[in-house]
């Protein structure tokens, strides 16, 4: 059976170890430390020239660190060449051969490793199986889909049962229906088979949809690495509030008033009671961020004064189907994303209404500026 070794994963699959890359003056990767479970699905997530295209080819071995370390399967790997590192890889264009059959391509990196045919055929079907093409087996390439097509690439980077697979921006060739498809595709069928993968997006909703973990780059640097979950709801900075879903990032000043910590805005306060373990990171005078998701937050068609909120004046109400967005500009120009289901409150307010927009205390993140 394809990849059984790789069912039951334990252990550490990849280390990157303080690697750093430059070019001259430019620090492509700067400092760059975090370790790959067995069985995982990391993507590497950032906008243009942040990093996570260079520590993908670090670890294929197409470029080599300036500074730094990386061990796969607990060996030293930095200095080995890419064909001799037992690492799959799916690349943006698929790369299939167009003179050879699907059975062929998936086959090819079994006959570059000695695999005599007849098992190279039997593995090659195995793995055309799992990924549901076992019908295409003696089609070329030009006779397939773009979906279809992926998948045989990705047949084609699993048959060898790499230690690592690296997807580079595995759906950029798609549109946008297919590759919400794809994406919930490729995701089961690498945890089917235990693989090991780490994934190169700029796409948020790829990386959310089909990761275990996400690290987020940002020039060169490695700026938070953690679950979905832990991104969007603890992120460490701004950039990564701001990048991993949507977010308003609210400025405003620390001080303390009867115990409790207060943080006033233009027009708008947040307060913690006492106790709250978040106190002891504030001190007052301190500039702070306030970080609120736009689905974390109510309006109100009145102007009544919370402890919790502020108020503003609405500039757009858009009709999602299921939940109005709310667009509200604060006094100071600034501007709040609100989104809700209860479609009914949301309804009567219009363009131009002064309203009242609330949280909860434990809906928002303190980031120290």
């Amino acid at each position: 059976m394809i990849n059984a070794a790789l069912k039951t994963p334990s252990g550490t699959a990849m280390k990157l170890d303080g690697v750093s890359k430059h070019y001259g003056n430019v620090k492509a990767l700067d400092n760059v430390s975090f370790e790959l479970k067995k069985g995982e699905f990391l993507t590497m997530l950032g906008p243009s020239g942040s990093g996570k295209t260079t520590s993908l080819r670090v670890i294929a071995g197409f470029i080599q660190p300036s500074f730094g370390r990386l061990y796969i399967d607990g060996k030293d790997m930095t200095g080995v060449p890419p064909q001799k590192r037992n690492i799959g890889m799916m690349f943006q264009d698929y790369a299939l051969f167009p003179h050879m059959t699907v059975l062929e391509n998936i086959g090819y990196p079994l006959e570059t490793r000695g695999v005599k045919r007849v098992e190279r055929e039997k593995r090659s079907m195995e793995m055309l199986e799992v990924v549901g093409l076992a019908h295409c087996a003696r089609r070329y390439p030009k006779e397939m889909s773009g979906g279809q097509q992926q998948r045989v690439a990705l047949a084609r980077a699993l048959v060898f049962n790499p230690d690592i697979v690296l997807l580079d921006e595995p759906m950029a060739a798609l549109d946008k229906k297919l590759r919400s498809q794809m994406q919930i595709e490729i995701m089961h069928i690498t945890r089917q088979v235990g693989a090991t993968v780490v994934s190169v997006t700029h796409d948020q909703e790829e990386a959310l949809v089909m990761s275990d973990r996400i690290a987020i780059f940002k020039d060169g640097r490695l700026e938070q690495i953690g679950t979905p979950q832990e991104l969007y709801l603890q992120p460490r900075s701004e950039f990564v509030a701001d990048f991993i879903g949507e977010a308003n990032l609210l400025h405003g000043i620390v001080r303390m008033q009867d115990g409790k910590t207060v943080i006033e805005g233009a027009n708008w306060t947040a307060t913690l009671p006492a106790g709250d373990a978040r106190q002891a990171k504030l001190a007052s005078g301190r500039k702070v961020c306030v970080v609120i998701r736009p689905e974390r937050m109510d309006a109100f068609a009145d102007k009544r004064k919370l402890e919790n909120g502020g108020h503003g004046i609405i500039e757009d109400r858009i009709y999602l189907g299921v939940e109005y967005r709310l667009v509200v500009r604060l006094p100071d120009g600034s501007r709040i994303n609100l989104r809700s289901r209860d479609i009914a409150n949301l309804a009567a307010m219009n363009p131009g209404d002064e309203i009242a927009i609330g949280w909860k205390t434990d809906d928002i993140v303190i980031i120290a500026e």
